[in-house]
């Protein structure tokens, strides 16, 4: 029959598992899938198991990398906390920079103080070193033994009167002019017009003692001046007739010495009028030559004849 077992022989123990035929096949109504041994299971387990192992190994490496464990704080005693080398080192560290900070200061305050710059000593005076050496007047600065005058040593105050006599001595003149022959007679009159500027004189020479009468004045009181008073006799002296010739003079315009210079013109031409001859000496001396040098006129747009008004760029 089908449904009889079939008996063990002796060679095949019994040890009450199935056969292998039996453990591999298929159930009955398992339908298409089928089932995974509990061999097949353990091992599935332990590849999920070591994946997760090294998923929290690799966390556990890079936190100890970032994030170094804190120092652990053993309490001692009542409640205070004890602590650490790593916290004395810093608070060491701390106190020494500050320290530091202090002394790097202080490095920096001296060499500033050293690189100020040093004041500038004015530079000696050449020679200031060297003694005076004063010569006292009357001796010989080369100490030859011989006395001198110095020239220029005042030993006593000079009186003025005789510094201004000194200036007034008149320069040497010209000598006379030995062909000069005017006649003197006692009706003699020798008229001329001398000009200089402005000014016009009217001149009358006649024989007599070298008076000068000028608009009803003398010569001294209408002109002041010794420099002018000399101009208006150096004609007559040039010719030789200062002592035996009078002048009279009508004078107007100009200033004084604008006057001065046409009575002097006028009497070198009444000169002419007296004696021809004179005019080649007289022209050479220059007495008979006009001074036309005058004010030159102002002109339109300036202050004066040549001064401008201030330039102004803007």
């Amino acid at each position: 029959m089908a449904d009889e077992e079939t008996p063990l022989t002796p060679d095949e123990p019994d040890t009450g598992e199935p056969a292998a035929e039996d453990a591999v096949a298929p159930e009955a109504g398992a339908g298409e899938h089928a089932v995974p041994t509990e061999e097949a299971m353990e091992i599935a387990g332990s590849a999920e198991d070591a994946a997760l192992e090294a998923a929290q190994e690799a966390e556990e490496s890079d936190v100890g990398l970032t994030h170094p464990p804190a120092a652990e704080v053993e309490p001692a005693g009542e409640g205070h906390a004890v602590p650490s080398e790593e916290a004395m080192e810093i608070a060491g560290s701390a106190e020494d920079a500050a320290l530091e900070a202090v002394q790097e200061a202080a490095d920096h305050a001296a060499e500033a103080e050293q690189e100020k710059p040093v004041s500038r000593e004015k530079p000696a005076v050449p020679g200031a070193h060297l003694e005076v050496d004063i010569v006292p007047e009357g001796v010989d600065p080369l100490g030859r033994g011989e006395t001198y005058e110095d020239p220029y040593a005042v030993e006593e105050e000079v009186d003025r009167a005789e510094e201004v006599a000194e200036e007034d001595v008149e320069e040497p003149l010209p000598e006379p002019i030995a062909t000069a022959a005017i006649d003197l007679a006692k009706g003699a009159r020798y008229r001329a017009t001398g000009k200089r500027k402005t000014a016009i004189a009217r001149v009358t020479l006649r024989p007599g003692t070298g008076t000068y009468l000028v608009n009803g004045r003398v010569l001294e009181e209408h002109f002041p001046r010794v420099t002018l008073q000399r101009n208006i006799r150096q004609p007559l002296e040039t010719v030789g007739y200062q002592d035996r010739m009078d002048v009279i003079a009508r004078l107007h315009g100009g200033g004084i010495s604008a006057q001065a210079g046409a009575l002097r013109h006028g009497v070198s031409r009444a000169l002419l009028e007296a004696d021809p001859n004179l005019r080649g000496e007289l022209k050479r001396r220059g007495f008979l030559t006009r001074d036309s040098r005058a004010k030159e006129r102002k002109k339109a747009g300036l202050k004066k004849a040549r001064k401008r008004p201030q330039f102004s760029k803007r």
